[in-house]
């Protein structure tokens, strides 16, 4: 693993592993390196260092997996797994499977099964090769299950790690320094990021909402980066904060009046946590969010992401059943591993 969603996917698997005597070893492609993006959430998630770390950081996407591939090899090769397991749709899990599986190792895809069907997203094109080079399929959703059916593959239906790690937080541990009623924001994708008329409008959809509640802003060091005149502009009702630990965001995300993101995982979390949530993205790889009445997909403009976020604020709980499964998503990995690698 290597980015921030894959950290907290790792640590309820973490401790299956380790209830269940499992032997692991952790790699770390440092594709997030920043430390508000990875050392702050190691800690926060109570994980121990990783047992290698190849140090990549940012760069072009070639570059980056090309490089990963390379580190990757030499760990591989080395420490000979009897299973590499990946996390989700980032380019380290792109690397982990495809470098695996030129190895001949098995490979187990955490998260499998999921599709935006949007082939402009990265991650998109990620999780679908993952899935094409695993040998097991963990799927955390029936619809999941469903995709990977469609296209001729067995999946294994196992719930959501992101919804352990979510049950395994100790409640006293959820605190931030905001006073109700605010809006969480968090907006990080390269489709809305990578264009400057696309993030242009967002940011003028967020000055909007500040008018009518107050918005905090947790800003990814790409965002930042790439948008730093603008975000410069930030005003007493539009906080623009560094990127806060797991267990502050999870604070943040119950507390919020609504979140407006372009985060896979903070979509499936808002469900969670009951909080209604506001998608500004053109499809989600988390329909049953949208089913349910808790999340609301949204153009990349300031009036409509106003008007978006003032109809969710005023909806009333949704009642839907859970599709993330029962909590114990880690543990049903970890002893079909033990079953079938070990």
């Amino acid at each position: 693993m290597g980015a921030r969603p894959q950290f907290i996917k790792l640590a309820p698997v973490v401790k299956a592993f380790k209830d269940l005597n499992l032997p692991y070893k952790i790699l770390h492609t440092g594709q997030h390196y920043d430390y508000t993006l990875s050392e702050i959430q190691f800690t926060a998630l109570g994980l121990e260092e990783p047992h290698f770390n190849l140090e990549i950081g940012s760069d072009s996407h070639a570059r980056q997996t090309a490089r990963m591939l390379t580190g990757m090899e030499e760990v591989l090769v080395a420490q000979k797994p009897s299973l590499v397991l990946v996390y989700g749709d980032t380019n380290s899990t792109l690397a982990g499977a495809l470098c695996a599986a030129k190895l001949g190792l098995k490979v187990g895809h955490v998260e499998a099964g999921v599709r935006s069907y949007d082939r402009k997203m990265p991650e998109e094109i990620n999780r679908v090769v993952a899935d094409r080079l695993s040998t097991y399929h963990y799927c955390p959703t029936e619809g999941a299950m469903n995709i990977l059916k469609s296209e001729g593959i067995p999946g294994i239906l196992t719930g959501d790690v992101m919804y352990d790690a979510l049950l395994q937080v100790p409640q006293e541990a959820l605190q931030h320094p905001f006073q109700r009623p605010f809006v969480l924001v968090t907006i990080h994708r390269a489709e809305n990021t990578d264009s400057p008329e696309r993030f242009g409008a967002i940011w003028d959809g967020l000055n909007l909402v500040s008018r009518e509640v107050p918005v905090v802003f947790p800003v990814h060091p790409r965002t930042r980066h790439r948008h730093l005149a603008l975000l410069g502009h930030g005003t007493k009702d539009l906080s623009l904060i560094e990127p806060v630990s797991y267990l502050a965001m999870i604070a943040m995300i119950r507390d919020a009046a609504c979140i407006i993101t372009d985060s896979g995982g903070v979509q499936k979390e808002a469900f969670l946590l009951k909080s209604p949530c506001v998608t500004v993205r053109d499809t989600t790889e988390w329909p049953e969010t949208v089913d349910a009445g808790a999340n609301l997909l949204v153009e990349p403009a300031a009036k409509p992401i106003l008007e978006a976020t003032l109809t969710m604020m005023r909806k009333k709980a949704w009642v839907a059943d859970n599709p993330f499964g029962d909590g114990a998503a880690s543990y049903k990995i970890a002893r079909h591993i033990r079953e079938h690698c070990l």
